[in-house]
């Protein structure tokens, strides 16, 4: 039986693997960061989000996504409604810092190119959940620069912390492999 090879694109191959288009992803990946670090210090500063009234803006926030559940239409979808209503809005101080650390650590994250992969996957789920919850804003523009910088995982963090954190990773798991 005859086997049929495909060839990568110039493009998928330049963007995804090259290790000169991590330029590129340099800048996308900062800007991503610096969103993300400027909403995840707003919030960590902020009592209602991280203090003393924390969860009381997550709770106006599940609110809203909750009164978007109506129509034939509905922004959000029954199903996230009632992981909303049944697992956050009960335990909103949780959630409300999970939120707030979660996005400062994921804009200084990328911001250094530190495991750049994971922490833009991290990133690319709150967006969605923000998403899920009838929330647009810079949500699909975020999301779509994050899936990028999964899927460019090798290069993008290249020009970053990357470049010193992945070998040293990469030789320590090998190294517990042969254990």
């Amino acid at each position: 039986m005859k086997q049929y090879t495909r060839e990568e694109s110039f493009l998928a191959h330049f963007l995804l693997s090259d290790t000169k288009s991590s330029l590129f992803w340099l800048v996308v990946r900062v800007y991503v960061g610096w969103i993300w670090l400027n909403a995840g210090w707003e919030k960590v500063i902020n009592p209602v989000w991280f203090g003393t009234d924390a969860g009381a803006a997550l709770k106006g926030f599940i609110m809203g996504a909750l009164s978007k559940t109506g129509g034939p239409h509905p922004d959000v979808q029954g199903w996230y409604a009632y992981f909303l209503q049944t697992f956050v809005l009960n335990n909103t101080t949780i959630w409300s810092n999970l939120v707030a650390v979660g996005e400062l650590l994921i804009g200084v994250a990328l911001i250094f190119g530190f495991l750049t992969g994971v922490s833009a996957f991290f990133g690319v789920f709150m967006n969605l959940n923000f998403m899920l919850a009838g929330t647009v804003s810079i949500n699909p523009t975020l999301f779509v620069l994050g899936l990028g910088l999964v899927l460019a995982w090798r290069v993008s963090g290249y020009l970053g912390a990357d470049a010193f954190a992945l070998p040293r990773l990469h030789s320590y798991l090998r190294s517990k492999n042969r254990n």
